[in-house]
Order: structure tokens, then sequence, then C-alpha cells
């Protein structure tokens, strides 16, 4: 477990003052300025040291990411943006940060932006966040008055504006280029990379786009050193990570744990168990809905970390563990989630337009067995032509859920179809 002292989100649970003096006696904005004062390319070495890798989902060096800017600012300015859509099913993690620590983001924000010379940071939220958008402004509104952001930030000599952008509730948005065409006006699509964002990004400018919590980590890195972030955890898979453990668990929450934790250990020790005890567990989506789920017997020993995950043919992603217990309907369930990708597939490449939705309404009749043994292959079939076939992930997210289906529970599927036929006779 975790030790107490190598805790980074001290206020995840919000009982402290999540404004400005909460957060200044939590460690947040202390001499930020020394933190400047080691140099762009201290920073970025020291984060590329640490180990981290993005916090959401697909897991690429944060360091070797900031790398990738122009060295100098030219012609174009350079942007920061912070992806705050959080809108994948099973994950809440960003959600507490944004509510009861914003201004560790903020400082992240600072330092980050700082690292890359980027003069303006955008954080694009969920529209539905009201509350937390909220206090993400009053926090922003606090820095603008301390000082803290805006000309001469924390008294460095750097200028840094923040800008809150409230999106419209699309989960293609949580994916960079379509949050970026979002930011500008337009309908939420991926963009065709190469050009990459850090060549070509927001307004034609160069930008990085980071998911909050690696953002968020990235001071406290700095200030303890990144020796002691890269002690935690596993080799290739450092630091503490926020899980969002939901579903059949006796005490859903979240809460930052070390990287590579067992997945049992992670529930027993603080979701209360699996409801009914561990024996009653059926299978479990460790990353997030859109990664393939695990059944008991591969739960009963996964590490909770990148590299152990998909080594079982799983994903650690955004750490949102959703559990079920034997009474899940484990086949309409994993309908219930190609239902939700069908649903927001923006349409744009044919594979993810049409696939969706067939495979959705596959799905519905495998749920009632009313097909046949072959169309199961079919199914699997076309999730691979979907797979790796469209210009973001939304595709590959909607096909895997159901490869996982048919990797572990492929026999229950079959049986409702069995049972059916015997039914109809």
């Amino acid at each position: 477990m975790l030790n107490p002292k190598d805790r980074i989100f001290t206020n995840l649970y919000g009982q402290d003052d999540w404004g400005l003096e909460g957060a200044k006696r939590r460690g947040i904005w202390d001499n930020t300025k020394a933190l400047l004062e080691k140099g762009r390319d201290t920073i970025i070495t020291e984060i590329k040291d640490s180990g981290l890798r993005g916090r959401g989902g697909a897991g690429f060096s944060a360091g070797m990411k900031w790398s990738f800017m122009p060295k100098e600012v030219k012609d174009r300015p350079h942007y920061l943006v912070v992806n705050a859509d959080e809108s994948e099913p099973g994950t809440c993690k960003d959600r507490d940060i944004l509510r009861h620590d914003p201004h560790r983001l903020l400082e992240g924000c600072l330092v980050a932006a700082f690292a890359m010379q980027a003069a303006t940071v955008f954080i694009y939220i969920r529209g539905e966040f009201y509350n937390e958008a909220s206090n993400v402004q009053v926090a922003i509104d606090q820095a603008y008055a301390a000082g803290l952001i805006g000309k001469n930030a924390c008294g460095s000599g750097y200028d840094l504006d923040i800008v809150l952008h409230r999106g419209a509730g699309a989960y293609i948005c949580g994916e960079e280029t379509a949050l970026m065409e979002s930011l500008e006006g337009r309908k939420g699509q991926p963009r065709l990379k190469p050009p990459f964002p850090a060549g070509v990004g927001l307004y034609g400018c160069p930008t990085t786009i980071n998911n909050v919590e690696t953002i968020a980590v990235t001071p406290e890195i700095l200030r303890r050193g990144p020796a002691w972030f890269a002690a935690l955890g596993r080799p290739n898979n450092t630091g503490t990570k926020i899980f969002c453990i939901s579903g059949h668990v006796n005490n859903p929450c979240n809460v930052e744990e070390e990287m590579g934790i067992p997945l049992k250990e992670l529930i027993e020790k603080h979701a209360g168990g699996v409801r009914g005890g561990w024996d009653n567990l059926l299978a479990i989506i460790p990353g997030g809905s859109s990664v393939p789920l695990l059944p008991k017997e591969i739960c009963d020993t996964v590490l909770m970390d990148f590299d152990s995950l998909r080594a079982v043919q799983s994903g650690l992603g955004t750490a949102g563990i959703i559990v079920m217990d034997k009474s899940t309907d484990i086949v309409a369930a994993i309908a219930r989630l190609s239902h939700f990708y069908k649903h927001e597939s923006c349409g744009q490449c044919t594979p993810c337009r049409e696939g969706t939705g067939w495979m959705w309404r596959m799905m519905e009749r495998l749920a009632v067995g009313n097909a046949e043994v072959s169309e199961i292959d079919t199914l699997l079939q076309v999730t691979k032509q979907i797979e790796g076939h469209t210009i973001c992930a939304l595709g590959d997210a909607a096909a895997w859920p159901i490869q996982g289906l048919m990797r572990h529970f492929r026999f229950e599927v079959e049986r409702r179809i069995h049972d059916a036929k015997q039914k109809a006779a």
C-alpha cells in the first residue's frame, strides 16, 4: 500500500478547503518560482527521469511528449491544452481533482506551460461538470489576483494566461484532436495525424494536450525529485495513480495508490471487497469501459499497471475499475457499452459509423440468444475490421469490450443461443 507521506492528492475527498488558502496549507504554490528557475530543459528531463506516463489512457511518456514541442517560439505561439473532458464510463478521477484540488492543477499548468514555452493554457472541461468548472474558475481568479498566474507569474518573469473552456458533453471530444476542433468552434471530429499537434495543433500552432492528472502531479515530482516518483510502482510503470472503483463492491471509491498494486488487494483494502465476497466475482473491466474485461481467474493475481494489464490482453486505460459479480448479465452489460459507443461515434469514419451500430444490434440479439453460433465469428471479424481502421481510437474502444467478452465468456453467449433454440423447439 502507498505510504501516506507519498500521497500527492491530499484533498481527494474534499475534507479541506479547495481554495487558495487551503491549497497553500497543503504545500501547493510553495516557492513555485524555484521550480521554474530549474529551467525548461531540466524540467523536461526530470519529468522524463520520473517515468511519468500519461494518465489519460494512452500511457505515453509525459516528458517525451513535452520534448516534441519546438525549442523556440517563432512566428506561432505555443499552447498547452488540459483535457478535462473525462467522459469514459467508469472514470471519475479528474472530477475530484477539479472540484477538490483545482490549485494543484493550476500550478501544474504553470510548470508544464513554462517547460513548453506556452503563453496560454486552455482547460477543456466536460460540459456536465458544472460545479467542477465553477470551482476551477474561482481558483483561476484567485491565482490571477495573487499574482501566481498572469503577468510575471510567481515573480518568475514568465507571463501565463489560463482559459477555462466548457465543452458540450460529447465523448469524442476527449480525443485530443477532436478536442482541438471543438475548441476552435467546430464540430468535434478527430483530425488525421500527421501533422501531430506538437507541429500543427490548436489554431495551427504547436500544441501539447495532457490529461488533468498528468499535469497535476508534475510540481510535486519536481519538488521531491524524479527519483522519489520513479521509486514508486514498478519499472516503466512508476508513481502513484488515482483508481476509480465502482460496480458491485461494498464501498465504491476513488483512491490514490501505488502503480502495480494487485487488483484484488486494491478492491479488498479500499472498496470493502466484492459484494458477496471475492468468490462471487464474475469479471472486472480494469481501465474504463473501452478496455477488455477480465474474468475472476485473471483478476486473482493481475497487477494494476500498464504493462501487466497489456500482458493479459487488457489495459490500464484511465484506471476506471468496473466490478461485476455473478448477478451480472455479462452479455447485456457489453451490449449496453456497445450502444454507448454507437451513440458517441462522430460518424466521420465509415468503419466506426456503420460498424458500431451493426455491433450493437448484433449484441442485442446475442443477449437474448436470437442468433446462430456462426454469427459470433462474424461479429469478431467485424470488430477486427473496425479496430485500427479509424482516424481515432473510438473504433478500437467499441471493438475491445466485445473481443474481451468473446475471449473469456464465449461459452455463455453460445449457451444462450442453444437455450433459445430449445425453447423455440
